[in-house]
């Protein structure tokens, strides 16, 4: 072998562990923070990770359970890269409004993805039709941190009580309290998600459940506390045996993200979401019709510098 074909390996060999070297360099790992199993945030978030691996060989997220409040506060804290949220929470955290401690300094919003609502699930045996009714009884619903969790209390609150005057609180997943509710072990579940959700259909599947309604003087409560709260319906038939439309407390759910975070994985996981429907759709049917518009909704948290980039390049007026 000549001294210069030996010289042309040496050369080339180093170009490939060098290319090699700056592309594992490259490479993006990093946590996004979704939602409890049993409700939608949780396997949204799957999706969005398959899509994005799949479109982007080098980035590999690590998808886990989370809560509203608390995602918020590790998007702050540097320790999720992404994250899912309730408007109503991201905005109280800007000013540190309870249940933050703090304000925060670092969150900035990707996009809105669907309403959510907040649902108070009652058996049907259990009596319970007003907030009133409440008094005494027992109470499964989510774990503290939890956009939910935290509009229980303040519903409570609207007809004067607290935790204290309910016979019993069970903090766990959507799916425990449904199964809860279905073996008799409490009498109404509240829980922030999606329409319809996956627990509470398989909760009406085998018991015959009622919605509590909330009147526009409770819902007032509410809005004067945070603008980004509305009242919505949820129709007859939203669930099996639910004949009965009511109102209900409703927000919007959307990601979040460090504002100095990178945006290429930023741009990565709205393209994911944007152009993919179908996907999203068979998980959660809001989702189907999501336009690029409404993921630009401006609620009051400042976007992520790559959000606005990805917007204007899809055409978005006013971005």
């Amino acid at each position: 072998m000549s001294t210069l074909t030996k010289a042309i390996r040496r050369t080339t060999a180093a170009t490939i562990f060098f290319a090699a070297t700056g592309i594992a360099a490259q490479a993006q790992d990093f946590t996004m923070a979704t939602g409890q199993q049993g409700g939608s945030w949780y396997p949204v978030g799957g999706a969005i990770k398959a899509i994005v691996e799949r479109e982007n060989p080098d980035m590999n997220i690590t998808v886990t359970p989370g809560a509203g409040v608390s995602n918020v506060v590790g998007v702050d804290a540097g320790r999720f890269a992404i994250a899912f949220a309730n408007s109503t929470s991201t905005v109280d955290s800007l000013s540190g409004k309870e249940p933050f401690r703090k304000a925060t300094t670092n969150v900035c919003n990707l996009g809105v993805l669907y309403p959510q609502f907040f649902q108070v699930v009652a058996r049907a045996d259990s009596g319970i039709k007003t907030i009133a009714d409440m008094k005494g009884k027992r109470l499964t619903t989510q774990q503290l941190g939890n956009t939910g969790e935290f509009l229980t209390r303040e519903l409570l609150s609207t007809a004067g009580m607290s935790f204290d005057d309910l016979a019993s609180v069970s903090n766990t997943s959507y799916s425990d309290s449904a199964s809860q509710m279905k073996d008799g072990q409490v009498d109404f579940f509240t829980l922030g998600s999606s329409l319809p959700t996956g627990s509470v259909m398989d909760l009406a599947s085998s018991r015959e459940i009622v919605l509590v309604n909330i009147d526009e003087e409770t819902f007032k409560h509410f809005k004067d506390q945070n603008a980004a709260f509305q009242r919505r319906e949820v129709k007859a038939g939203s669930y099996p045996g639910f004949d009965e439309t009511i109102h209900t407390i409703s927000y919007d759910t959307h990601m979040v993200a460090p504002c100095d975070y990178d945006g290429t994985v930023v741009k990565a996981v709205l393209a994911a979401v944007a152009d993919n429907p179908e996907s999203f759709g068979a998980i959660s049917k809001a989702m189907a019709s999501l336009t690029v518009e409404e993921m630009a909704t401006d609620l009051g948290v400042p976007f992520h510098p790559a959000a606005m980039e990805f917007y204007k390049e899809r055409g978005v007026s006013g971005m």
